[in-house]
């Protein structure tokens, strides 16, 4: 670990200037993507529309869903929401990149390896969650939800509010369980979970799956449950696997090399 220099007030003064770094591309990302509007929106709703291109590769029927505005305000509101939740995704490599910068000095060589492929891997998996909820989960509850009816008295009309709080829901929480196998991995580095523990559980798991893809959907229907309970049950079988491979490099770090004989040394 390489040995500080600085001050407390010097590192406070980077960690600020690393902060203001953070929010400035943040901001700047948002302010194109608000001004994209056209191009983002079309992504946003795309959904909505029967031409949508999961719909179209699994050959699905005529489909469409009109969203109502009800505020004044709401639109101009959704429209920064969105704005800003894409500045936040797509400068999420600089914001990781500028924290690794500021604590790296504080790291021994083999922790900033450690820290260069737990960061990456979590990065990828939530981008991974985010595209799988949108290509996936959410188009397939939106479908079944949005055209769900008791009667055909009664009509669907679905907010724009809704609609986007929805989206951006689903997305952060898929983003955040797609993060399991890291999770699984790092405590598998420290010797708390093994393969076999996890195998053992493996039913209670289905369990907890189930519950929390509960949390995650805005229902409870069983068709929406079982879309979101799939990927998460298949990451938790890969986080078992990965697990798997770590207790097994560990083996291979713990077992002394064997002495070399005199022929050998000879």
């Amino acid at each position: 670990m390489e040995e500080g220099t600085g001050t407390f007030w010097d590192h406070l003064e980077e960690l600020r200037n690393c902060l203001l770094r953070i929010v400035g591309i943040t901001v700047t990302v948002a302010v194109v993507a608000f001004a994209l509007k056209g191009p983002l929106f079309d992504i946003v709703l795309a959904p909505t529309r029967d031409d949508f291109f999961v719909y179209r590769l699994i050959g699905a029927g005529s489909f469409h869903i009109n969203l109502i505005n009800t505020g004044l305000t709401e639109q101009l509101m959704m429209h920064l929401k969105m704005a800003l939740y894409a500045g936040l995704l797509m400068a999420s490599p600089y914001v990781s990149y500028e924290l690794f910068q500021f604590i790296s000095p504080a790291l021994y060589q083999n922790e900033r390896r450690y820290t260069v492929r737990a960061t990456g891997s979590a990065y990828l998996l939530f981008i991974i969650g985010t595209v799988v909820n949108y290509v996936l989960i959410f188009p397939f509850t939106l479908r079944f939800l949005g055209t769900y009816q008791v009667s055909e008295e009664v009509t669907n009309m679905l907010t724009l509010q809704s609609y986007v709080d929805t989206l951006i829901n689903m997305s952060l929480m898929m983003g955040l369980v797609f993060e399991l196998p890291v999770l699984c991995w790092l405590l598998a580095k420290t010797g708390v979970l093994t393969s076999s523990l996890m195998r053992q559980y493996r039913r209670h798991a289905v369990v907890a799956i189930l519950v929390v893809a509960a949390i995650i959907t805005p229902t409870t229907d069983v068709f929406t449950l079982t879309v979101v309970s799939l990927p998460i049950w298949g990451l938790f079988e890969f986080s078992i696997f990965i697990v798997g491979m770590t207790e097994k490099g560990r083996k291979e770090e713990d077992t002394p090399s064997a002495p070399a004989t005199d022929t050998e040394e000879q």
